[in-house]
């Protein structure tokens, strides 16, 4: 199949295009994509319990450490002991971190108003029911439940 009909190229080229212009943005704040993508997740009121931030993401915990480790030491967050879960730590925003947290919402609102300014509404509809129907694909374990068969 030529790379330039495949799915998933389209997929990841996108989506190493979003990553990039993000990072770009991240960079002159001495952030990054996935520092931004982190601030967002966290709730800014009553914070959020580690173990909730990664499934919340997508992300495995080995990177979720690294990130939080290092928004740590630059004064983004902070980790408390959850009140009702004594065995649980929560992760707040500290007066740095919800500033970030702004900075990065903004960027989000920007690449958004952009893309919707361009696209269409039935476009833009189509465009999530397509990436809502590859989720509940994979999801569902019906890309690769059969392609033995088929090979």
């Amino acid at each position: 199949m030529d790379k330039l009909q495949s799915i998933d190229h389209e997929l990841r080229a996108t989506w190493q295009a979003v990553a990039k212009v993000y990072n770009e943005q991240a960079v002159k704040h001495d952030s990054t994509m996935a520092t931004a993508f982190v601030l967002l997740n966290i709730d800014k009121q009553n914070g959020t319990p580690s173990t909730a931030l990664g499934p919340l993401m997508g992300m495995e915990p080995t990177s979720l450490s690294r990130i939080l480790k290092t928004m740590e030491d630059k004064g983004a967050i902070c980790r408390e002991k959850n009140p009702d879960d004594g065995r649980s730590i929560l992760i707040k925003l500290t007066d740095y971190g919800i500033e970030m947290r702004k900075i990065s919402k903004a960027y989000v609102i920007q690449f958004n108003e952009t893309i919707r300014e361009n696209v269409s509404d039935k476009e833009l509809a189509g465009f999530f029911k397509v990436t809502s129907t590859i989720n509940k694909l994979i999801a569902d374990k019906h890309i690769y439940g059969t392609v033995s068969n088929k090979v």
